[in-house]
């Protein structure tokens, strides 16, 4: 907790709003996206959505496979409190939708299901983009396909696997033309499943070929641990990556190799 204290307090000091960004891209995604107050019919969707894990008070039995938790301290886990405490907030849920829907991804990768309150923004986000969304827990994927179909929600394919497994499989299966098409189609990305270092490079590294100019990749918990913090550096750093955004929670990364590169810390 003091880690994260004294990080969102270098946030604070760094971060800039829309009147110190000079590049036009970036300009616009803050202003139309990230800044968007106006309501949406969307957030209503999200919010029902919500509302209806914090209902459930059933308990399932989390096989965990990445950092751990720092608020459960055991795998058995009702499902109310793992939407409270462990599940996206309302706010992000609401920028992942306004993100979504600025870029019109027409495919999104997300590793890192839990109970589908980020997949169901990325979906209503562009009802049209194919979803791929990979969940390690079979009990937690199975309460978030019963919400996908209580909220209708029809554009999501759930992937019960071991993250780092399933991104192997598909890269050392270049011959399949299914698995290459739909592995190089990806131009969104959320990464939030295991929360550790080297997990996170490995996923970044892995899913590298599938880049292009028009990628969005998204970090969850940059600030989380001094680990991840040092991966986040890492992955700033790489040649092939051009603009990053820290809003703190997340990190954004984008590919264009139009563009010099180039840091931002926005606050949102």
């Amino acid at each position: 907790m003091l880690h994260q204290i004294k990080s969102y307090l270098k946030f604070l000091w760094k971060s800039k709003n829309e009147h110190g960004v000079h590049s036009p891209f970036v300009f616009n995604l803050v202003t139309k996206c990230f800044y968007d107050s106006k309501p949406k019919p969307e957030y209503q969707v999200l919010k029902n959505y919500r509302n209806s894990l914090l209902k459930n008070k059933n308990t399932i039995e989390v096989t965990d496979f990445g950092a751990g938790s720092k608020v459960f301290k055991s795998n058995k886990r009702q499902i109310a409190k793992i939407a409270k405490t462990a599940g996206i907030t309302k706010k992000r849920a609401e920028l992942l939708f306004r993100i979504t829907n600025y870029f019109q991804p027409n495919s999104i990768l997300e590793i890192g299901t839990s109970l589908g309150l980020a997949t169901s923004a990325l979906a209503l986000g562009n009802p049209k983009t194919s979803i791929v969304t990979l969940e390690g827990c079979p009990e937690t994927a199975n309460q978030c396909q019963l919400q996908f179909q209580k909220f209708n929600i029809n554009n999501i394919n759930l992937v019960v696997t071991e993250f780092n497994s399933y991104l192997i499989n598909l890269k050392l299966h270049p011959s399949d033309n299914e698995r290459k098409k739909q592995t190089l189609n990806f131009k969104l990305i959320y990464f939030d499943g295991n929360h550790s270092k080297q997990a996170t490079l490995d996923y970044f590294e892995l899913l590298l070929p599938t880049i292009s100019n028009e990628s969005v990749w998204i970090f969850d918990d940059i600030h989380w641990s001094k680990e991840m913090q040092e991966a986040w550096k890492i992955i700033k750093k790489h040649p092939k990556v051009t603009v990053t955004i820290d809003t703190f929670q997340w990190g954004l990364v984008f590919f264009r190799k139009e563009q010099e590169k180039e840091h931002f810390v926005i606050r949102v």
